[in-house]
């Protein structure tokens, strides 16, 4: 049994993880359908996801991350009769963490679980048709626990990155192993937990370990063989690769980052990203700049916490907007970039939206990076006033940041509160954006921290951190908060607030629904219009993924995974007491209308 070690610091997770009952790095088969294989999966497909509501192709639902689907089988006016179709239970005591979303083809589920794992399950009845489970070796060190978010599909290959930095190419109808590659050394405290993309008919990833000093990174691969394409680091000073084999370094030595701060910058792009097919960009969110003792690296720190636009065909940046120059607070700025129209000044403007962790909703032109709104949406920022739309950059609030240990007797330095805490107004899991409504539906939380800088020198695969903090909830009643907003305005239009923090995705459907699910357990479907609750499930478990749906044989199903885990128990601090009492779990629920009410035409 693998057990999870704490310090002072930083969740560190050993593991000892064998595969379950299957070997370790084994796929099980069984069969599925009369054994005729259905069409191999290409860029095309993929690009057009969002217009074939028999499968979901993409993590988000389409290369544009809006998780918005124009099923209207299951609405307001029926919800009240979804019902469980099956249940998956993902099994053994691997369990902890359940952040997957689900992808659907010619009638399989594929979903990937905590440590690594793997199911294709067959979407009609619910039974397993294979699984795979990755041998993790000794000390890997993912800092947020031991989840996996998601996976790909390209040809007839589905891909999924493992804990210990590496990619794993299996052959869909099977499971068995195609290719395997290794992005980056764990040993160095690299990790990888995102979904990967498919984008130009390549593989992105990014990488995770920001905490121990690792580089971030974004990696294009041909998704056939694994062979690398080209490479960007995010950090300025590193050096890059292009596909003909050149290298160019990204941005310029020590333009941004004094002295050799730079080599360990942390950056890492550790949630994914999006792609705009007719553009040919790749967004990509990045994480905070290591340590987090600012004082230890002066300086903007580019590209560290801020959105870069890629160019799919070489990985050069085209454009970046950084949320957080100089990172104090580890805001990180990983949050999805969400593609959507927007008007603005009279015209329809190909934008961005991003609801960052340090507070603000961001609306920006996807073509250049052009800030176009910038708004709060949370009730308790104390770092930054508001940002400013001519320069871009956040006006900080004089004494907002902690203070420098070198100029205080002792081992660490003036302690400040700040609002939100680190773990963010919105952390990784995905906001979606109603194209029937107009709105963005933003998973949000409300918390403070208490943070104070220490001194620290980088150690290859030890926390890199030179930070104390402590997370404290602001409210009695509320800590997450789901808001409506409208980007238009950057006004809240409704909001449901929560006890316990939100961490799962939310999904909005034609049907006038937006789904999301709660760490007590609820799956729950609400009025997109008012926030009204119109149906909810428990699940057994806290719920920490992503809500998807499809149609199949006529009717529209919803699937999500339950499974309590994440950074909340592990990094809450004075938080982690309200889910203490959840249970862990592991398991894919999948819902339909039930039959009866079908049949009364309900």
């Amino acid at each position: 049994m693998t057990t999870v070690k704490h310090n002072l610091r930083i969740a560190l997770i050993p593991a000892t993880v064998a595969a379950v009952a299957l070997g370790a790095g084994c796929a099980t088969a069984g069969s599925h359908g009369n054994g005729d294989f259905p069409e191999s999966i290409t860029q095309a497909m993929i690009d057009a996801d969002f217009h074939h509501n028999d499968r979901i192709l993409t993590y988000g639902q389409s290369p544009e991350g809006q998780r918005y689907s124009t099923l209207d089988k299951i609405n307001r006016d029926n919800v009240h009769a979804l019902t469980p179709a099956w249940a998956y239970s993902f099994g053994g005591e691997q369990q902890r963490g359940q952040e997957s979303q689900t992808l659907v083809y010619d009638g399989v589920i594929y979903v990937t679980g905590s440590y690594s794992r793997m199911w294709a399950v067959d979407a009609r009845t619910g039974e397993r048709l294979w699984q795979y489970a990755h041998r993790l070796p000794d000390g890997i060190m993912p800092c947020c626990d031991v989840v996996n978010r998601g996976m790909a599909l390209y040809d007839d290959l589905v891909i999924f990155g493992t804990l210990d930095a590496q990619l794993v190419a299996l052959d869909r109808h099977t499971g068995r192993v195609r290719w395997r590659d290794r992005i980056a050394d764990y040993r160095a405290g690299y990790s990888y937990t995102a979904a990967p993309m498919i984008a130009n008919d390549l593989l992105i990833t990014g990488n995770s370990g920001g905490e121990f000093g690792a580089v971030g990174e974004v990696q294009a691969r041909d998704p056939k063989t694994g062979d690398i394409v080209w490479t960007r680091p995010v950090v300025e000073g590193h050096m890059g690769t292009l596909p003909d084999g050149s290298e160019t370094m990204t941005g310029e030595l020590n333009a941004t980052w004094e002295g050799e701060a730079w080599k360990t910058g942390g950056g890492a792009p550790w949630l994914g990203g999006t792609y705009d097919p007719e553009l040919n960009l790749i967004y990509i969110g990045t994480g905070n700049p290591a340590p987090w003792n600012a004082h230890a690296r002066p300086g903007d720190n580019l590209y560290t916490s801020a959105t870069v636009a890629l160019d799919a065909d070489t990985g050069e940046i085209v454009w970046h907007y950084q949320t957080t120059p100089n990172d104090h607070w580890d805001y990180d700025g990983v949050n999805e970039l969400v593609l959507f129209d927007y008007e603005h000044n009279g015209e329809t403007v190909k934008a961005g939206a991003k609801a960052d962790r340090n507070g603000f909703f961001y609306v920006m032109n996807r073509e250049n990076g052009e800030l176009l709104l910038a708004e709060p949406f949370v009730e308790n920022i104390t770092w930054a006033s508001h940002i400013d739309m001519e320069t871009g950059r956040p006006v900080e609030i004089e004494g907002g940041r902690p203070g420098n240990p070198a100029d205080m007797e002792g081992d660490r330095g003036e302690a400040v509160t700040a609002q939100p805490a680190f773990l963010g107004g919105k952390n990784w899991s995905h906001m979606s954006y109603s194209q029937r409504t107009g709105l963005f539906y933003i998973p949000s939380n409300e918390w403070e921290m208490e943070i104070w800088n220490e001194p620290v020198d980088y150690r290859r695969g030890a926390a890199y951190l030179g930070a104390g903090f402590t997370i404290k909830p602001i409210y009695d009643d509320k800590v997450g908060v789901l808001r409506a907003l409208d980007p238009a305005t950057g006004e809240i239009v409704w909001e449901v607030p929560n006890r316990s923090p939100l961490w799962s995705s939310v999904l909005t459907t034609a049907g006038g629904l937006v789904f999301y699910g709660t760490p007590e357990g609820h799956l729950k479907a609400m009025c997109d219009e008012t926030g009204e609750e119109l149906w909810s499930f428990q699940t057994g478990s806290g719920i920490v993924g992503q809500p998807a749906t499809w149609e199949m044989d006529g009717e529209q199903y919803i699937s999500v995974v339950s499974g309590w885990g994440g950074a909340v128990p592990l990094w809450g601090g004075e938080v982690a007491p309200l889910v203490r009492h959840i249970s862990q779990g592991g398991m894919l629920w999948t819902f339909k209308i039930s039959d009866l009410a079908a049949e009364a035409g309900l």
